[in-house]
């Protein structure tokens, strides 16, 4: 059999044909992942899935958009707070993440909502303090 397409056969016929020769020749037995779900089924709705994909296994981060990165940056703040070696240190934190939150309701940052409010500085210091009572 050769593997040039005959003229007289449809181009649907002569793919299905070379897909059952293959498979009666055993080609496509213990195929790695056969019979298992596609990975990431439930990406293939999303354009761009591909393009996070590749960037995954390059190990590349893409940037958050401002809002969300404030939002990031206001929790991470926030355990470090709770996290300090003095209450002079967890107000400082608090401090600052609050400024640049206040900020951002003030200036607007593009991306979704912020959803976010200063803390309050008061409430994050006792609980530190009730936290680190020795």
């Amino acid at each position: 059999m050769t593997n040039r397409k005959p003229d007289s056969m449809g181009f649907e016929s002569w793919i299905d044909q070379q897909i059952r020769e293959a498979m009666e020749r055993g080609e496509f037995d213990d195929l790695p992942g056969a019979g298992k779900p596609l990975p990431n089924r439930n990406e293939l709705a999303d354009e761009l899935w591909w393009v996070k994909q590749k960037a995954q296994s390059e190990g590349l981060t893409l940037p958050l958009p401002p809002t969300l990165a404030l939002r990031k940056e206001a929790e991470e703040a926030l355990a470090a707070a709770r996290g300090a070696r003095t209450e002079n240190e967890a107000r400082k934190i608090v401090e600052e993440i609050n400024a640049k939150i206040d900020k951002a309701i003030r200036k607007g940052l593009s991306g979704p909502p912020l959803n976010l409010m200063p803390f309050d500085i008061e409430a994050i210091v006792t609980e530190w303090r009730d936290h680190n009572r020795v």
